[in-house]
């Protein structure tokens, strides 16, 4: 998992018959709102079933949609804990890969805590965002406060 490596928001990799993916992407304005958390995860929840991913007809698909709303609680949260609150969630899916993107004004660089210590309070978002993502990254923009925070989980087979 890469904190450091750049990855241009909406680049999900290339498609092995070099075809570009079908995307379909989601923008939700969060400055200034009330109840971002769960704000975020409806938004989040919203697109799932307009894509397909809800109502899952399996384990694993649940599984799937789950680790995304929390992936996506996790970012959220840490933007207003560590970052001066979030601006912006994007949401983007294409048929192998969710891609979640949180921009913030935060100077700060998220890292999963080391040693992370599963007993003890606290600390765990990054830890976990790491355990359930296929990658996930900052992104910051030379001259423009703040950065994104993307993650990109696999969607279910």
């Amino acid at each position: 998992m890469s904190t450091t490596r750049q990855h241009p928001p909406g680049d999900f990799g290339p498609e092995p018959d070099g075809a570009a993916p079908a995307a379909a992407s989601r923008v939700l304005a969060l400055y200034g709102a009330s109840g971002i958390v769960p704000l975020a995860r409806d938004f989040t929840r919203r697109a799932l079933h307009d894509w397909g991913w809800l109502p899952a007809a399996t384990a694993e698909g649940r599984a799937a949609a789950e680790d995304v709303l929390l992936v996506v609680s996790e970012l959220v949260t840490n933007a207003c804990l560590h970052a001066e609150g979030p601006e912006q969630l994007r949401v983007s899916c294409t048929p192998k890969v969710l891609r979640l993107e949180v921009t913030d004004r935060g100077a700060g660089q998220p890292a999963p805590r080391t040693p992370h210590r599963a007993g003890r309070p606290g600390g765990h978002g990054m830890f976990i965002v790491q355990r359930l993502c296929l990658d996930w990254g900052v992104v910051r923009t030379p001259g423009v406060p703040g950065k994104t925070v993307w993650a990109e989980l696999a969607a279910p087979a």
